[in-house]
């Protein structure tokens, strides 16, 4: 019988007074009762519009009925014939904009746990299964992936299962690009993604570490060393910043270094020497997933206070549901409707020596309304007149979205890009160079992990058909 409560088993979570204080994952996961339970919700509907809303086409009815039959091997056998990294998605997936949005349980309660029942099925399978993957036989082509994050792991894992031999390049010395470098131990542990690589690796693909395409090895040369097709997955490293006074002070982060530090370089273990600014008062500038990930590794990096300034009010804030009330939770401060204008630092004119010149000591702000709608269809915000405050702060960690890194684009001739500096492809991911596709942050700029897989696996279908069509020899 199914279950008709409205409402979706909760997430058990970390007590937010102890999670501020540790880097351990907030939430801990369903137990295999609860995963039945919430199984058993799922209507099983024939036309399946979950689905629809899936951009890697998983088949999401498929994969809760072995949930409910207690089968989460099949469970995950289902998920990973489309998905190459179902434990990632299952955590930092926006299901609430995407298949949970089109369940047919959320018209008159909460939608179906779509995500937390990935999550399962995906942990179940990483600590239960010791079964050695046995990789398909090779087709004879190569092709090069650049960059190792979702986008190209997405790719790689696709080609891999098609027998092609896969060459992942990346520039850092760990696979995962944003996965690693990006998304906090408390959301994501690494762990997580490196069993994810792991499986892949299982598959054939290949791993170089600390290559930089463009420097290391440009486009053209991965064609003259035998690949037959290239997929660039770089990503959208390049920060952005606002150009207003102060940015240049001691103290002032782009939220990509910031995470960097304490991610991939781990500034977080007591045993670490890679600098960061911990302790104080920091202001993280942005709304959206990034922002919060900033605010809340602050907290746990011994911020005694943490602000989130965003221009805009909390109906327009971009950053998942969940995260945004995770950091209530946790106690960020939200100064929503507010726009910094300056950031202020010590200056002792009388000795140029003192070693607190240049550090911030705060961030005006001015208070904003919002007027009429943008082009995008959001209210634009407007300014108040005389209504400048300022925060009192240490540092100022700004997350305003990131650009990709020209690069590539400035070491390869023909390549096409838009006014942001993205990789401009064709539906099937086609550059406008032959044979070399591209996808994820590296073509639309900051988006989510879902969507960047979602471009790697149509561009994996379209290197096939170029391949086999015989268009790579």
């Amino acid at each position: 019988m199914p279950n008709m409560n409205p409402k979706k088993n909760p997430m058990p979570v970390q007590d937010p007074q102890v999670r501020i204080r540790n880097f351990g994952e907030v939430a801990t996961g369903y137990s295999q009762e609860t995963a039945i339970d919430e199984a058993l919700r799922c209507l099983n509907c024939k036309n399946m519009p979950c689905v629809s809303g899936c951009p890697v086409n998983i088949h999401i009815p498929a994969f809760i009925e072995k949930v409910r039959e207690g089968d989460f091997e099949g469970a995950y056998q289902v998920i990973h014939q489309t998905s190459s990294l179902p434990a990632v998605c299952g955590r930092v997936c926006p299901q609430e904009t995407q298949c949970e949005s089109k369940c047919v349980r959320g018209i008159k309660g909460e939608p179906v746990g779509i995500g937390r029942l990935e999550r399962f099925v995906a942990d179940w399978h990483n600590a239960n299964t010791k079964e050695a993957i046995q990789p398909p036989v090779k087709n004879g082509h190569r092709v090069a992936i650049v960059g190792s994050g979702p986008s190209g792991l997405t790719c790689a894992g696709d080609l891999a299962k098609k027998g092609y031999e896969v060459t992942v390049f990346e520039a850092l010395h760990t696979a995962g690009g944003v996965l690693i470098y990006g998304i906090p131990e408390f959301r994501l542990p690494k762990a997580i993604v490196a069993k994810e690589v792991e499986t892949l690796e299982a598959l054939g693909v290949k791993i170089e570490t600390d290559v930089v395409i463009g420097k290391t090895l440009t486009i053209d040369e991965l064609f003259e060393m035998g690949f037959e097709a290239v997929f660039i997955g770089s990503g959208a490293g390049l920060p952005r910043f606002m150009d207003i006074p102060g940015e240049s002070l001691k103290g002032v982060y782009s939220a990509n270094e910031f995470l960097t530090r304490s991610n991939l370089m781990k500034a977080y273990l007591d045993k670490s020497d890679t600098p960061i600014m911990k302790g104080g008062r920091i202001a993280v500038v942005g709304g959206g997933n990034v922002a919060m990930d900033a605010a809340r590794t602050a907290l746990r990096l011994g911020a005694e206070k943490v602000y989130i300034v965003y221009r805009r009010s909390m109906e327009e804030l971009p950053a998942r549901a969940e995260e945004v009330e995770h950091a209530q939770e946790e106690g960020v401060d939200f100064q929503l409707l507010r726009n910094p204008v300056e950031i202020l630092g010590y200056t002792n004119p009388d000795d140029p020596r003192d070693p607190k010149n240049g550090f911030v000591t705060g961030i005006r702000c001015i208070k904003m309304e919002l007027g009429e709608p943008d082009k995008s269809g959001r209210r634009r915000p407007v300014e108040i007149k005389g209504s400048e405050y300022t925060l009192d702060v240490d540092t100022v960690v700004m997350a305003i979205g990131t650009s990709p890194n020209p690069l590539i684009k400035n070491t390869t001739a023909g390549l096409d890009v838009n006014s942001h500096g993205g990789l401009i492809v064709n539906e099937e991911g086609l550059t406008s160079r032959t044979a070399v596709y591209a996808g994820g942050d590296a073509v639309t700029g900051a988006a989510t992990v879902i969507s960047a897989m979602g471009s790697g696996k149509i561009a994996a279908k379209a290197i096939d058909e170029y391949l086999t069509a015989g268009a790579g020899k």
